[in-house]
Formats: structure tokens, C-alpha cells, sequence
């Protein structure tokens, strides 16, 4: 499954992303709030606080969660990308968001967002 262009837009402009992973018994977890940037026709996140944060531990832990931007509602899977596409996502996190001030951007760029980035597939 791909994302539609109209997905990536919505989601791609969407300023804040809600994430939610399942549990083992299917149901969903409390969503958290998040960046979230788009390059591409693939859509990334990354956790601001590290490998030990706990909505990144339980995504990587299912596998599997719901995302919620830009009035997009999608069950996705949660993917470690390549290493070769982090250059690229610090140009599009400090693209969007540095009108934040750079100590906020830099809780999600290099060499931080290195490890704890995922890749969101859209699921059907």
C-alpha cells in the first residue's frame, strides 16, 4: 500500500502528527503528539527523548499503530529506515520547524535523530 498524494499533503503540511501503537490485544494505546515530515512520497517521525521514550518503544515493540494529521486517520506500519536518508530528514525537520528555535529543533536532528527515526507504511 502507498500513500495518495493527497495524504502526503495533508499529512506532510500537518504541523503535529498523533501516534498510537496497538497493543497485543488490538486494542490501541493513548495517542501522543509528535513532529512529523514528509520527504518525498514516504512520511517520518522521530522521538525527541531517545530509544527509551515510550510511544518509540512501543512502536518499534508492535510493529504496527494509527496515525492521526492533517484530518488523516491511518493504520501504519512502523519501519527503521535506511541510514542514508537522515541527512535528508534533518534538512526537512529544520525546514519545518525551526521557527521553534534551534535547542527544540535539535532534540530531532543529527546526531539525535539518528536510531530513532520510522518510517510510516500506510496499511489498507
Amino acid at each position: 500500500m502507498t500513500w495518495t498524494d493527497d495524504e502526503l499533503n495533508r499529512i506532510g503540511e500537518a504541523d503535529e502528527l498523533q501516534v498510537s501503537s496497538y497493543r497485543s490485544d488490538g486494542t490501541l494505546r493513548p495517542f501522543v503528539t509528535i513532529w512529523v515530515v514528509r520527504t518525498g512520497d514516504n512520511i517520518y517521525i522521530r522521538s525527541a527523548y531517545g530509544r527509551e521514550n515510550g510511544w518509540y518503544r512501543r512502536a518499534l515493540t508492535s510493529g504496527r499503530g494509527q496515525i492521526r494529521a492533517g484530518g488523516v486517520e491511518k493504520d501504519v506500519t512502523f519501519v527503521e529506515p535506511a541510514e542514508d536518508v537522515h541527512p535528508t530528514l534533518d534538512a526537512a525537520y529544520h525546514d519545518k520547524y525551526d521557527r521553534y528555535g534551534q535547542k527544540i529543533v535539535g532534540t530531532v536532528v543529527a546526531p539525535h535523530g539518528v536510531g530513532v527515526t520510522l518510517r510510516l507504511e500506510p496499511e489498507a
